[in-house]
């Protein structure tokens, strides 16, 4: 019964976990293609008509910066920074976010999704080891452990992820709302985002409740075979004194 109930948190550890990697995909190939539902995924869409080397409507992808329904995209770009929609005039751009780095975004913009970017590969990551090691946490509750801790790890990494990527483009659609532009987030990336954050720390939390159940269980299991040992014991140490007092 102990194994039984210790590969069944497992196994639902493993199923969230693989819809976490499902979503974290979603997330990193927005743009790539314009196929459902790739073709609606993306941080932010933005009216930039009338600013130099802009599209007339920017949707930030992972990887690109494309135009309306993810078409005309740009070529791909490791952690982008936010005025790859532009160049390096900043003509109409909302002054928050224009500035030096890559000659047009701000310091601060530029560093928060630089970092959310890559925690955001770095979460892939250890989510794919987690995968992996997974198969072991059927087995013993040392993989369940193991499993458990690098679970944990992907969680730290997908937090700050989602977090920076949150703050970025929800400040972003912000400074373009100021300047009389329309912006809104993009509900199918966050969807899959906080999504998978919510399925990894779900299996996290499996993973280490599989270890700690069994051994409960494996405990529990042991005492009552220990008490009947030591009441046959007694039985018998009774009947001989009984048997000795009756034949001398």
């Amino acid at each position: 019964m102990a194994a039984l109930s210790h590969s069944l948190l497992s196994l639902i550890s493993m199923v969230f976990l693989c819809a976490s990697l499902v979503m974290l995909w979603f997330v990193i190939l927005s743009g790539i293609t314009s196929v459902s539902p790739l073709r609606q995924t993306y941080f932010l869409r933005a009216n930039t008509a009338g600013i130099p080397g802009a599209l007339p409507i920017s949707q930030w992808t992972y990887f690109r910066i494309c135009g309306d329904n993810n078409n005309d995209c740009r070529s791909a770009r490791p952690a982008l920074p936010l005025g790859s929609a532009w160049g390096s005039d900043h003509t109409n751009v909302p002054a928050e976010l224009a500035g030096d780095y890559d000659q047009t975004t701000s310091y601060t913009y530029w560093y928060m999704w630089r970092f959310g970017w890559v925690f955001f590969i770095l979460a892939l990551f250890f989510e794919v080891v987690t995968f992996f090691s997974g198969f072991l946490a059927f087995c013993s509750r040392l993989g369940s452990a193991i499993s458990g801790l690098i679970a944990l790890l992907a969680l730290l990494f997908y937090s700050a992820a989602v977090a920076l990527m949150t703050a970025t483009f929800v400040k972003t659609r912000n400074a373009f709302i100021r300047e009389g532009r329309e912006a809104t987030l993009g509900t199918w990336a966050f969807g899959f985002a906080w999504g998978g954050w919510a399925a990894l720390f779900i299996s996290a939390v499996l993973f280490c409740v599989s270890r700690h159940a069994r051994k409960q269980q494996g405990t529990s299991a042991a005492a009552p075979r220990w008490r009947r040992r030591k009441s046959v014991r007694s039985t018998r140490s009774y009947d001989g004194r009984r048997v000795k007092e009756e034949y001398p």
